[in-house]
């Protein structure tokens, strides 16, 4: 029986019940046989949830790029490693073979070091889907310089924000992105965004759309030129296995993003063993996430997990309906994927147009298929698996958080009986428990409460980036020795987990975590406006839309409302970026508060699904005369 590779149902349960009984036994194992390491650990682990701090490997040394890259050399030198998939379906697509990306790899390296770049150094990255993005974050682990990749489709504000807070050297990034029939300038985002952030020293931009750009003397670098020019091998720079490998930013529910910080050697080995398993990887297969590496879904299953197991692995730098909804289908059918993981938002979307769009396409190819980002629900689940899947490839549902680097609960093809909405069983070495307000375990099926985890496994984030105790309060302070997920979940007879929804101000719109609180940061600075809350409420394509509630200040009262919701939306895309626009805007007199002030969310949510039959109690509410005028006038 191997760890590494589940099979069926008996050896899930085998495998889940020794890796509980002796964790440290189980991961060494699976540590030791699969991976290069230049040294050995002193401990398989140390921690403390109380502090928390959370050692996994300690003493080891190794370098990631080696277990991506060198180590496959050998065997797979002529292998695909990353399959490029460009916007422009006339464009030919790339096959970047293993040999080649460790050469190119390698060049990057010498780049960033020719740049003064060294260890520990923080290097954040901002581009489209293509080869480049996944070289970056590569030349930089094999440096041991720290990546911070931001999602290209962010505003200069919230990219700057992010610059400032890891305090970056340097940024790469490229002149303009494609996305659909569009062309994005890139550089002029960047470029924005750094006069607020004198820290960076050097820009790197890779050239993609051609468009004409200014470059800045003594700071802006063209990248290909220095590629050429770098030596073709760079041997890799040795790292603890406690190393930080990156710093990816999640929303936070209040105030600023949290750079969550994950590093190198449990990192590692979770992401690897999850994405043999979730997926059922096999030598000759073509693994396809159709994520931006800007999210962790990308960091982890497009880049690092598959490398490590020598997969070939997709980069796609469309979007799913361009030039038509067929794209996704054509993909699979042209380059005979056999693994699709995708977002429940785009299943959703691909479900409202003509079946034709996936009838014309031969997916006999598919393997296996998956969803991450947000629960599915039910109705989608049935359209992915009858038409795409035509019944017969198993629908993982995957859970898990930027938090957790790793897939946490989630079936495991052909073993696991799956259910549509459910995420089923935790994987090897997770310990979930569901919680009660009062902070005690609810043990037994058929309950929900809020989801914790018991106990560490390799690739939980180390810390948030310069705050520490933030990260204790947000994830370590609700539950007394439990990491708290923010997630409610239920467990059903058979002790199967569907995830509920979040329990604090975070909203997930199209598979993105939004927090409320920066969102209504950036519409509080229009300067008609007095406050305001957003809510989330259910959406057909994209699961949960925002719902803004606006007070006007006396100057805005005039104003004519359809332009005051442009400029508002406008605004809150010129401070975080377009996926964070509203889809109703509602003026209101006043928003239903605590007499401490606390604004009731749980109304305002109510209002915006139109579900008011029970508003629950009211009576501690400071105004609850409010509650009506803002019912009558809803959207």
């Amino acid at each position: 029986m191997s760890n590494y590779h589940i099979k069926n149902f008996e050896e899930y349960y085998q495998v889940y019940r020794k890796s509980v009984r002796n964790p440290e036994n189980f991961w060494e194992e699976v540590a030791e046989e699969h991976f290069v390491w230049r040294k050995k650990w002193d401990s398989v682990l140390e921690w403390d949830f109380s502090k928390p701090e959370i050692k996994w490997f300690q003493g080891a040394k190794l370098n990631i790029t080696e277990n991506c890259l060198d180590r496959h050399l050998p065997v797979r030198g002529d292998k695909t490693a990353i399959l490029f998939e460009p916007n422009d379906p006339k464009e030919e697509a790339q096959h970047i073979t293993y040999k080649q990306l460790h050469e190119k790899v390698c060049r990057f390296a010498n780049v960033l070091k020719d740049n003064g770049i060294e260890k520990g150094d923080r290097v954040v990255i901002y581009l489209p889907m293509i080869p480049e993005l996944a070289v970056s974050l590569l030349a930089c682990a094999r440096i041991g310089a720290i990546h911070s990749v931001v999602f290209a489709g962010f505003s200069s504000t919230a990219l700057a924000t992010r610059i400032n807070d890891c305090k970056a050297k340097m940024v790469v990034t490229s002149d303009g992105s494609y996305r659909g029939a569009k062309t994005i300038d890139l550089k002029g985002i960047v470029d924005e965004a750094l006069e607020k952030c004198p820290g960076v020293e050097t820009v790197l931009v890779a050239k993609r759309t051609k468009s004409k750009i200014t470059m800045k003397e003594g700071r802006d670098q063209w990248l290909q030129p220095l590629l050429d020019k770098a030596y073709a091998d760079y041997t890799a720079d040795i790292m603890d296995a406690e190393d930080p490998l990156f710093i990816l930013y999640t929303s936070g529910s209040t105030g600023k993003p949290k750079g969550m910080m994950h590093t190198i050697g449990g990192y590692m080995v979770y992401t690897a063993y999850t994405f043999k398993n979730v997926f059922q990887y096999r030598e000759e297969d073509v693994y396809w996430c159709t994520a931006d590496i800007g999210w962790i879904t990308g960091h982890s299953y497009i880049v690092y997990g598959p490398l490590a197991n020598g997969a070939t692995t997709v980069m796609f730098e469309g979007v799913p309906s361009y030039p038509d909804f067929g794209r996704f289908w054509d993909v699979v059918q042209k380059h005979k994927i056999n693994q699709f993981y995708t977002a429940p938002t785009a299943i959703r979307a691909l479900a409202k147009e003509n079946l034709d769009f996936v009838t014309e396409y031969d997916l006999s190819c598919l393997k296996v298929l998956g969803t991450v980002g947000e629960p599915i629900n039910e109705e989608a689940w049935h359209w992915y698996n009858d038409h795409v899947g035509e019944k017969k490839c198993p629908i993982v549902d995957t859970w898990w958080q930027t938090e957790t680097g790793g897939i946490l609960i989630s079936p495991i093809p052909f073993s696991t009986p799956t259910k549509p909405t459910y995420a089923t069983l935790p994987m090897p070495g997770i310990q979930p428990a569901l919680m009660d307000e009062n902070g005690k375990e609810i043990k037994g099926n058929q309950v929900d409460g809020r989801l914790c985890i018991k106990f560490p496994w390799p690739s939980i984030a180390r810390t948030i980036w310069g705050d520490h105790q933030r990260y204790k309060d947000t994830y370590f302070s609700a539950f007394k020795g439990m990491y708290f997920t923010g997630d409610g979940a239920l467990r059903d007879e058979v002790g199967y987990y569907r995830i509920t929804g979040r329990v604090d101000d975070v909203i997930i719109v199209s598979g993105h975590n939004l927090g409320t609180a920066p969102i209504e940061d950036a519409i509080n600075e229009h300067p008609a406006v007095a406050e305001s809350a957003i809510v989330g409420f259910p959406h057909d394509v994209k699961g949960n839309a925002l719902y803004g509630y606006v007070i006007l200040k006396e100057t805005g009262q005039s104003r004519d409302r359809d332009n005051l919701k442009k400029e508002i939306n406008q605004v809150i895309t010129e401070h975080i970026g377009p996926i964070a626009k509203l889809d109703k805007i509602q003026f209101v007199p006043g928003l239903p508060k605590t007499r401490s002030g606390k604004i009731m969310r749980r109304i305002l949510r109510k209002i915006a699904s139109k579900d008011t039959g029970n508003l629950g109690d009211t009576s501690t509410l400071l105004n609850p005369e409010v509650v009506d005028i803002i019912m009558r006038e809803s959207l």
